[in-house]
Formats: structure tokens, sequence, C-alpha cells
């Protein structure tokens, strides 16, 4: 009798309703164990979904274009036997099978020492990878941090979101002093000094970055410069200045991160092309510029390029922007960046791009292709992939996907007992404060502490104008399960501090379980959504109802009050609007 799997969409983080723009395999196909199977994307990165067996494609349930979460029906495979071995099995937090790994107390420390020795080797100094550092120092652990680049901090602290933070306060202060116009003050056209104002944002990141040396100094956390790379499950060499280096170590934390994702076949050699570390460094300030990529990486440089000036082309391969955020959330800043951006072509896609002297010609196809344009910047932000290809894991005997991530369980174990994955290499989603979560856990493991990843939720947050934040449960995912909820949303333009600021075409949204009147999901969207999104995310982890919220007095006239407005809402309390009895 054939044996059949039904092969599921694994656990892919806070993602819902994520867009299938791959299909990889089809009836007939005979594959291998972690085959890909298809490939999802969400608006921070493509990733593909492996087989868990090998065996025979019988049927597949999912087309390009379709929305799949966790748990969806991907395909039937007729597996074929597998080694007695692989009986033992779990799945890992991006679903590829892991072995059971024993308690991290009974694994034997390496009997070969390196040049260097440490309890606990942190490879990657990100938020995650010092995070984790510092944690287990503060548990009485010897520390080694080993990170490639000359400063800490890693790709979030030095080329992502402080830099980006930083140049998204500049383009809010000059479009701030556009918007204030139609209020009567009228300011002169900004002047940039380009130079000063890359020199303002390395000051911002240098000052976090010797932060970072005077803590690890303090909790006497040994820093390796160079790239590591593992040799054994005990030992990696690590490319130093002075040459290579082996650290042994009884337990290793990995926190290596990721890269920026690239399209085969652009013309990446034309230093007109950037990613976003590339942006970052603010070469000049086009006249047009093309970003390929209506996620979240994308429309933040679009924000601060537009702000400084450029005319910005947004395409984007699927039907709204942010993907993974709600429609109705999308929608208010769509409706604002058609009014300041040259275009917006969604569920289209950059089918060729030609280097001429005078740019780059951009070729498009799809349901709102344009004719081909010439542009003098291109920057792509079509997501990052992880890095586990790059550290030599084999040599440890770890798992790793065809993606590059690297399966780990609850505890962030990998399958080698002794070694831990957090971060970007540990699966989506992609984001610092995960890592950081992540890397605190990984540590109080190794210390003996019986914890394990029990966050409900990981909260998301577009930098854009306006901001977009969301938690828990979308209202895309609701419909897809079937699931009883409510929503109950206060319009901004019903509030004073909104209007006061001429910023009302926000709104703050709580999603209720019809029963128990939970907080079930949230989502803001308005001007600093990203620090009002935090009371509804601890909401959520103490499952608190609409009543506690609404119980709750909130300083006047603020934007945090549209929270305790919606869940009023929710309770038929309201009085800041008239809304009819049901």
């Amino acid at each position: 009798m054939a044996n059949l799997i039904k092969v599921e969409v694994p656990d892919i983080g806070d993602f819902k309703d994520v867009s299938v723009i791959e299909v990889l395999v089809k009836p007939g196909d005979k594959i291998e164990k972690e085959t890909s199977l298809i490939t999802l994307e969400t608006e921070k990165a493509s990733m593909e979904v492996p087989s868990p067996e090998a065996g025979i494609v019988r049927e597949m349930h999912v087309k390009i274009g379709d929305k799949v979460s966790q748990g969806s029906l991907i395909v039937t495979v007729e597996a074929i036997a597998s080694a007695p071995e692989e009986a033992a099995m779990q799945t890992g937090a991006i679903g590829a099978a892991i072995p059971t790994p024993a308690s991290t107390e009974a694994q034997p420390a390496t009997t070969t020492r390196g040049a260097v020795h440490a309890e606990v080797v942190v490879l990657g100094a990100g938020p995650g990878g010092y995070t984790a550092a510092f944690r287990a120092a503060d548990l009485g652990k010897q520390v080694v941090l080993v990170e490639r680049y000359p400063t800490l901090g890693g790709v979030c602290l030095n080329v992502g979101c402080i830099p980006s933070k930083a140049l998204l306060h500049v383009a809010k202060i000059i479009t701030e002093t556009q918007q204030i116009e139609q209020n009567g003050v009228i300011f002169g056209k900004p002047k940039l000094a380009i130079d000063k104002l890359r020199t303002w944002k390395e000051s911002a990141v240098g000052k976090l970055t010797k932060g970072l040396v005077a803590l690890a100094k303090q909790r006497k956390v040994e820093i390796l410069q160079g790239t590591g790379k593992f040799v054994s499950p005990h030992m990696m060499e690590v490319d130093t200045a002075d040459g290579i280096k082996t650290v042994s170590f009884d337990h290793c934390i990995i926190a290596a991160g990721s890269t920026a994702a690239r399209i085969p076949g652009f013309p990446y050699d034309d230093a007109r092309m950037m990613d976003s570390t590339d942006a970052l460094k603010l070469p000049d300030i086009p006249k047009r510029m093309l970003v390929i990529g209506g996620g979240i990486i994308g429309l933040e440089m679009a924000t601060v390029y537009d702000a400084l000036g450029s005319q910005i082309s947004i395409v984007e391969q699927m039907d709204q922007l942010i993907p993974g955020a709600d429609n109705d959330l999308v929608k208010p800043l769509y409706k604002h960046l058609t009014k300041r951006y040259e275009a917006i072509y969604l569920n289209t896609k950059v089918s060729k791009i030609e280097t001429e002297k005078k740019g780059l010609r951009v070729f498009f196809e799809g349901d709102q292709a344009a004719e081909p344009q010439l542009y003098d910047r291109i920057l792509v932000a079509v997501g990052r992939r992880p890095n586990g290809k790059m550290i030599g894991a084999e040599n440890a005997h770890m798992q790793v996907n065809e993606r590059g991530f690297i399966p780990v369980d609850t505890q962030m174990r990998t399958n080698i007992p002794h070694i831990f994955a957090i971060g970007d290499i540990a699966g989506e989603p992609m984001l610092a404060h995960k890592a950081t979560y992540e890397g605190k856990l990984a540590a109080e493991v190794i210390a003996g502490h019986k914890v394990a990843f029990d966050a409900r939720t990981i909260p998301s947050v577009a930098y854009t104008d306006p901001e977009i934040a969301w938690m828990g449960l979308t209202e895309t995912e609701a419909k897809k399960q079937g699931i009883d909820y409510e929503k109950a949303a206060f319009p901004w333009a019903a509030s004073g501090r909104a209007i006061a600021m001429g910023r009302e075409e926000g709104f703050t949204k709580l999603l209720l379980d019809k029963n128990s009147r939970q907080i079930l999901g949230a989502g803001i969207v308005g001007v600093h959504a990203g620090e009002l999104i935090s009371e509804t995310v601890l909401a959520l982890e103490m499952g608190v109802d609409a009543q506690d919220i609404s119980l709750t007095i909130h300083p006047h006239p603020t934007l945090s009050e549209t929270i305790l407005f919606s869940a009023e809402i929710g309770e038929g309390t309201i009085t800041d609007l008239y809304l009819p009895k049901r």
C-alpha cells in the first residue's frame, strides 16, 4: 500500500496569507528529501518550502498566486522508505525535520582544544548575537564573540535598522515642513549638505557600536574579529587579520544573519544598481529612482530618497504593497504614496535591465506594465537570504535546508544538541527583535534554565509615512481559517490628537474573539504606529479582553487613546463616535 504523505506549509513565523510565487515540482517528479517544493514571498524575503521526505509527487494542491499560511496543504507525496535512524525526528521552527536532541547538560565538552577556547562561542555580533553573548556572560559563562566586521552590531546596527531610522528621521522632518504649509507655516526649500548628513548618520551608528564594545568589556566577553567557519562539531576556524585561529567550544550560538537577495540576470556590476546597504551610503540623490520590491525595506528607503528629492517608482510582483499586512492597513499608505511617487506598479515585475550611458533602462511585464523607462539608479529590495550555507555547517554535521535556514526546536537547538541557532538564520520572520528574544533564550538554555520560545506574537512595523504596525492574528488569516472574530476599528479622523497634528488619515483596529472578547490581533496605520503597537502586544501576551483596555484610563489627547477607543467600540461604550445600536 502506497505511503502517501500530505505536505503542509510549516511554521513560517508570524507571517500569514503568504503568496506562492513559484511551484518547483509537478506530479510524477521524483524528489529527494529537502527538495524545494514551492517558493513563498513575504515582505521581508522569499523562502522555499522543502519536502520532509524523499518520494514521488502525486498531486499538487497549490498554484502560483495562491495565498497560504502555516498548515496549508501543498502537495501529496508517495514516500520512499527512509533509513531507520530517521524515525525519531521532530519538526523544527521552519519545518525541516531535526533529530530530537539530548539535554544540553548531558553533552560532553570538547576534548580537543583550539588556540582559543570558550564555554560559549557566539558566531555573529548582530542584535541576537551580542544579546546572547552578554546574557551568557551575565549567567557566569566564559564567552567569545566572533564577528567578521570591524564593528559590533551586525547588519541591523551598521547598515540596516539604525542608519535607516536616522535617515527616516530626516525624511520625516522634511516632509512635515512641506505638509505644514497648508496650515500657514511656510519654510524655504531645504538645502542638502549631503556629506554632513552622511557624517551625522554614521555618528549615530558609532555611538551605539562603541557602547557595545564597552558592554562587552564590562562583561569580560572576548571579541574575535574575523570570519568563522565550523571545522567540527566542537571547533571553528576564524580567519582574522593575523591569520587563521582555531576556536574550540563547549556550546555555540549561531547568529550569522542573512544577506540581501538578488534577482538573477540583473547587471549588478553597474554601480547604479543598489541594495539596501548601498542605498544607505547615500552615494548621491538620483533624479529618477526605481525600487524593485514593495515590501518594508524597499518602501522605507523609498521614503528617504523621496524626501531628499528623488522621483520614486515602485514595482511589486504581488497585488498590494507590504503583502504580509492586511489590505485595509496598506490602503492609507498607498493613497498617500500615489500622490508623492511618480508611479507604483502592482502585479508587475522587471523582466530586463539594460545599461546605458544615460541610465538604466528597465523593461516591465505584468498587469500594470509600463513602456520601458530610464532610471538614474535602481534599488533591489526583494528580501534577504539566510547565511546557513556560508559557515561550514556540514563540518559540524548540522542540517541546513536548501534556502540556507538552520532548523531549530523551541529551545533554539539545532540537530547538534550543543549548537544553537537564532535570528535570521533560524527562520522567519527576519526581525531584530525576534533575534534578541531568541538570543537571550539560547543563553539561558545553555545555563540550565528550563525555558522555551513561548511568545504568542512577534510584531511587525513598516517605518513608512504613515507607519504601519500589526501583531497577532490578521483579518486575512482569520477569514481563511474560519475564525469567528469581531473587528473594532477607530478612525483617527475622530482623534483630537491626530486632528491637531494634521494626520487624521490613520486608524486603529482590534480583532476580538466573539465569545471570550480577548484580543486576537491588532493593526495600526498612522504616524508613530510602531510606538503604539506594543500596548496591544502586551495585551495579547496577558490574555487581555476588550473590557480590560476600555477600563484603563489613557492620557488625553494622545494617539494611544485610539487603542482605548477601539476597545470601547468593541464593548459598545464609545462616546467619541456615534454608533447605532445593533
